[in-house]
């Protein structure tokens, strides 16, 4: 019966080598992964006088082993796509829970999805995490690698899932979160939409009517009523129009300068504090602003909080992946006063974001233990408050930007047709 030297992992990530009989490579793996361990790499003795290494596949290490391809892959750093959609890591999340909740190992569960997972990138980071785990690191360790794809809520989430051996339902609730923070993102992102698309179609109208159809009118008003003084609003647009159309380089660049300046501000920290502060003191996006901010800070504290990261350290990332400076700076306060054994209740009252009402719920929820259960409600109820408002925010916008864009398009149209008319009169008079 032929023996095989073997290297493999045990469950602990240790490496171990040794010999065993076996009637075929592949009974040696069954063997293997029947004791318990994870092959590396398999040779049989005294083929060529010297034993040479086979890398074990995949199929035949039942998934304890990834299998490797040796592919030409030609990659330009900064054009290759590094991140992924929210939602393709939602599904991953779940799918895992689901795998490890079912009774799968974590290296099983992270084989069986890099082969089946879609998205180029995220199979590729499945197979690097897969491949950490399998020499010995913990998952949180692994995702660490990937600060583009996985942020610290993300791993600091499954490190506390780790510690508490509850990491099925941590990801569960990760998947949640994330689900819930889509849906209010999808939700304000739709409520900005409809006046954006209103907007540019009301910019291009009138970029077209100003550069085409007004220099034609000029001319024609010039040959037929020989020089009379045109109405004021006409010579307001025909002004207008000679301004776009000599001018429309340095229009154009003008445009582009100020969404590079706000690109800049938004990038400074004094820039980022004045621009999310006027944006929640606005007066038609401000309250939509401050309910998706109070439901953030609120969901992603009470998840961290419940899932077993110490408050601390809860605070620091919530505040990191706050979204709004206002905010984060409200709960880098909270954090100063309860490292200092204090209350947060008074940093948030201080910050003047949070209304009473949830002021309210989380002092009571201080007082009886239950913060995090607290801070769920609160969230869930601000979820609702974000549907409300981006629905009460539609129902106002679109009459609203439809009269926006009829007074744009109609003064044109009336500018142009109050010197027809003086020449009608004219030409009857005649």
């Amino acid at each position: 019966m032929p023996r095989y030297n073997y290297i493999a992992l045990d469950a602990r990530g240790q490496e171990s080598s040794g010999v065993l009989d076996a009637e075929s490579q592949n009974d040696a793996v069954a063997q293997l992964r029947q004791a318990g361990y994870f092959p590396k790499s398999l040779s049989e003795e005294g083929k060529g006088g010297k034993a040479k290494a086979k890398a074990v596949k995949a199929a035949g290490g039942g998934g304890g082993a990834l299998k490797k391809e040796i592919k030409l892959n030609i990659n330009i750093p900064f054009l290759e796509k590094k991140t992924i959609k929210p939602r393709t890591l939602m599904i991953f999340t779940r799918q895992l829970a689901t795998l490890i909740d079912a009774g799968l190992p974590l290296l099983r569960g992270l084989t069986v999805l890099s082969k089946q997972e879609p998205d180029p990138v995220l199979k590729k980071t499945i197979v690097s995490i897969a491949e950490s785990v399998q020499a010995g690191g913990t998952f949180s360790e692994a995702l660490t690698g990937h600060p583009k794809i996985f942020n610290k809520l993300y791993v600091n989430m499954v490190k506390a899932g780790e510690l508490g051996g509850v990491l099925e339902i941590v990801l569960l609730r990760l998947a949640e979160f994330q689900e819930k923070a889509q849906k209010i993102k999808n939700k304000v992102v739709a409520a900005m939409f409809y006046p954006a698309i209103v907007l540019l179609i009301a910019v291009v109208i009138m970029g077209f009517l100003l550069v085409f159809i007004v220099p034609k009118f000029e001319a024609i008003f010039a040959d037929m009523l020989g020089g009379k003084e045109l109405p004021g609003l006409t010579q307001f647009v025909i002004g207008a129009s000679n301004l776009v159309k000599d001018n429309w380089i340095l229009l154009i660049g003008g445009i582009f300068g100020l969404g590079v300046a706000y690109k800049f501000a938004a990038g400074t920290p004094k820039g980022s504090a004045f621009i999310d502060a006027f944006l929640l003191r606005s007066p038609v996006f401000g309250d939509l602003t401050r309910k998706s901010s109070i439901s953030r800070f609120s969901r992603t504290l009470g998840t961290l909080v419940t899932s077993g990261v110490p408050i601390l350290q809860a605070l620091n990332i919530t505040r990191d992946t706050a979204g709004n400076a206002v905010v984060a700076g409200a709960i880098s306060k909270v954090h100063d006063a309860v490292r200092e054994g204090e209350s947060i209740i008074q940093p948030l009252e201080a910050s003047g974001v949070f209304p009473p009402m949830v002021i309210s719920m989380i002092d009571v929820g201080e007082e009886t233990g239950q913060l995090p259960e607290m801070l769920l409600k609160v969230a869930d109820v601000y979820d609702d408050e974000v549907d409300n408002a981006v629905t009460g925010l539609t129902s106002l916008l679109e009459p609203v930007m439809i009269v926006f864009l009829a007074v744009v398009v109609g003064t044109i149209v009336i500018a142009l047709f109050l010197p027809l008319i003086s020449i009608i009169t004219g030409m009857q008079n005649q």
